[in-house]
């Protein structure tokens, strides 16, 4: 004789009600967190692998330049540590975003919500101003001074000289940029760091979506944290990765005592 299943069992069958957000809010679920959250934590999982992969290739070809500008030729660590700074803090920015309207003032919501598309957009503006100078990287060389203790350049810096500096010739000045195509380097650089850029583009667009949903009635409320929710979590992983990025690329490609 089959048995009826008991009420245990019937409930670990049957789906998970939604989650029901304060204020009537409902979100889709089978495991207890929203499917909408779920779905970010395996985009943000799959981008880890992502990333990962463009800093192992990075690392595997680092070093391997036989010409062009290296990363102690170009890398200015004082700029990049501002902008790294910049974007540490917009991170800061978009949790008080998110704790204001988890208060439910909207007003301070809005105010830490600008700040962070502001600090982003700053970052990005770093991003720009770095990669502009790298490709109009202007080399100048002393002769003189290179006669007297060629040790003091740098490994680019000497080819250029061993080429320029002939008789006569008291100083050079030249333009040698670092594009995706000068060397190993630069195609490893460029994409790790270009695709790190755009996705902060991506990030600021969505931040600067909810900003002005905000002004439509109902659009952001308490009760529908959780668009904003899915917004910081993308933009603290997009901070986690430059802070991978920066002692990675940064730090080890320009002081000394870091493998080459």
């Amino acid at each position: 004789m089959v048995q009826a299943p008991n009420a245990h069992e019937a409930s670990a069958s049957e789906p998970q009600p939604p989650v029901q957000q304060p204020g009537g809010d409902h979100e889709a679920t089978t495991t207890g967190l929203s499917h909408r959250k779920l779905l970010m934590w395996a985009f943000l999982g799959s981008d880890c692998m992502f990333f990962g992969t463009l800093i192992a290739t990075y690392l595997v070809y680092k070093g391997k330049s036989t010409v062009g500008a290296l990363p102690e030729d170009v890398f200015s660590i004082p700029v990049t540590s501002v902008s790294t700074f910049v974007l540490l803090m917009s991170s800061m920015s978009m949790v008080l975003a998110y704790a204001a309207l988890r208060r439910g003032s909207l007003k301070g919501y809005r105010v830490w919500l600008l700040s962070t598309i502001l600090l982003g957009s700053t970052f990005l503006g770093f991003q720009t101003f770095e990669f502009f100078e790298f490709v109009n990287h202007e080399v100048t060389i002393d002769c003189h001074e290179y006669a007297a203790d060629p040790d003091e350049f740098s490994q680019f810096e000497s080819g250029i000289a061993e080429q320029e500096c002939t008789e006569g010739v008291d100083e050079y000045e030249g333009t040698h940029g670092l594009t995706p195509r000068t060397n190993l380097f630069g195609t490893t650089f460029f994409t790790l760091t270009g695709l790190h850029g755009t996705h902060v583009t991506i990030g600021v667009i969505w931040l600067l979506a909810l900003f002005f949903y905000s002004f439509k009635k109902g659009g952001v409320t308490p009760a529908r944290h959780l668009d904003t929710d899915l917004a910081a979590l993308y933009w603290h992983f997009v901070d986690v990765v430059w802070i991978i990025i920066f002692p990675v690329v940064y730090l080890f490609g320009v002081f000394e005592g870091f493998p080459t």
